[in-house]
């Protein structure tokens, strides 16, 4: 009977063909070698599918669909993970060497963490520095990610590594998309679970033109759309009878986004 790894690696990709190669060689150089990668192609049409199977690692395991969407990817691999822990990581992205081993340590040595994310810096398309993310490094520790989660999202997704058993309790919701895994940090936060950093930079993020981060940033309205996750969030919440304080708390920051929201409209039109 095979072993299960420690770690099972979720990596969508959907015509990632770009920075693929450079995303699945930093993984494949870990110092933690205990893992299993499970790479899923949500029906790409570009050279992705070429690059994936030119790769002979035994810890690779290939998966693929026609097009079905972000978090139905994110979901099958999550199904499919036979790993202690799940990383994830997107199809753009490169992992410095110690990422994985820092994260399984931290999750190891406190069993009431949940989830823990790392520090990250922006890079372009050329992997040059553009700087960091302000509200990432301002929230480590799991108070600060509690009390800025009502407000703003400060949680780099590709950069989480969590228990696996806590991706299938809150899976992702397509509904929420494109802020899916907002939706997850807050929901994490309601249940009472405990989300932490390890307090060093383990993740180069790309922004390049085709990048879902760099899609969301040029929306004209990014506030109607956090408006729009913390309403549906809090309407489940409502529905399940379970409203507590940092419910209210991102009651609150969701009458913050519709004032920002409409403030922001009415800028546009005059």
């Amino acid at each position: 009977m095979q072993q299960s790894p420690l770690i099972s690696v979720v990596l969508p990709v959907y015509n990632g063909a770009d920075f693929l190669r450079e995303t699945l060689d930093a993984i494949l150089a870990q110092t933690q070698a205990d893992f299993e990668l499970l790479v899923i192609n949500d029906g790409s049409s570009d050279g992705s599918e070429n690059i994936i199977r030119s790769y002979s690692d035994s810890r690779i395991r290939y998966f693929h669909h026609p097009n079905k969407g972000f978090a139905y990817t994110l979901n099958r691999g999550i199904a499919e993970a036979r790993g202690k822990y799940i990383a994830r990581i997107d199809a753009d992205d490169i992992c410095l060497p110690e990422r994985f081993r820092l994260q399984a340590e931290w999750l190891e040595q406190r069993p009431e963490t949940a989830m823990v994310g790392c520090l990250i810096t922006f890079i372009d398309e050329k992997g040059a520095v553009q700087g960091n993310w302000p509200e990432d490094r301002a929230n480590v520790s799991n108070e600060q990610i509690r009390k800025a989660l009502p407000t703003v999202n400060c949680i780099a997704h590709p950069g989480v590594m969590a228990r696996t058993e806590v991706f299938r309790r809150f899976p992702y919701l397509d509904s929420q998309k494109p802020l899916e895994d907002y939706d997850m940090w807050l929901r994490l936060a309601g249940a009472g679970l405990v989300m932490e950093k390890v307090p060093e930079m383990l993740l180069w993020y790309r922004v390049h033109s085709a990048s879902m981060t760099l899609s969301i940033i040029k929306k004209k309205n990014v506030f109607s759309r956090h408006f729009r996750c913390k309403r549906r969030y809090l309407s489940a919440r409502l529905a399940q009878g379970k409203l507590n304080g940092f419910d209210l708390r991102v009651f609150a920051g969701m009458c913050k986004d519709l004032l920002t929201a409409i403030g922001k409209n009415i800028k546009q039109k005059l």
